[in-house]
């Protein structure tokens, strides 16, 4: 049997443990955060599946929702940040506005949104934020 290289840094720990992306705040960012995301959780998939197929379309849907509340509400650029956690993936989206996300009535009959801060609280673990002077940021534990 062959030894593998110590050395080899295909999937290094680091890469796969943590990602972070800056962007501008414009709407084609949200796309962009997206693919951020993405493959965040294929270098994360091949290292470590998820418990179930769902997790990696969940963890997507957060981070677009989140990505295109920053640009809607936020003015100016955003980060996201991503981190495995032991059982899961922590998501962390950095914006410029210090009001906190607040749940807004849903009418699919009238469309106009309100959905997203209840998706996201609905798959998530568990959902924090942050504020200061320089803006806010939200935590969001997902299940991996």
């Amino acid at each position: 049997m062959a030894a593998e290289s110590r050395w080899d840094r295909t999937l290094a720990s680091e890469e796969i443990t943590n990602r972070t992306a800056s962007f501008t705040g414009e709407l084609h960012n949200v796309t962009g955060a997206r693919l951020v995301a993405e493959e965040f959780l294929y270098d994360l998939a091949r290292a470590a599946p998820p418990a179930a197929p769902e997790y990696w379309d969940d963890i997507l849907l957060v981070v677009t929702e989140l990505a295109a509340n920053a640009v809607q509400y936020a003015p100016g650029p955003f980060q996201l940040r991503l981190r495995r956690t032991f059982d899961g993936v922590h998501v962390v989206m950095h914006d410029t506005s210090t009001t906190e996300p607040a749940p807004r009535p849903f009418h699919p009959s009238k469309g106009g949104g309100g959905i997203g801060w209840h998706l996201i609280h609905t798959l998530s673990d568990q959902v924090s934020v942050v504020t200061g002077e320089q803006g806010k940021d939200i935590h969001v534990f997902l299940p991996w």
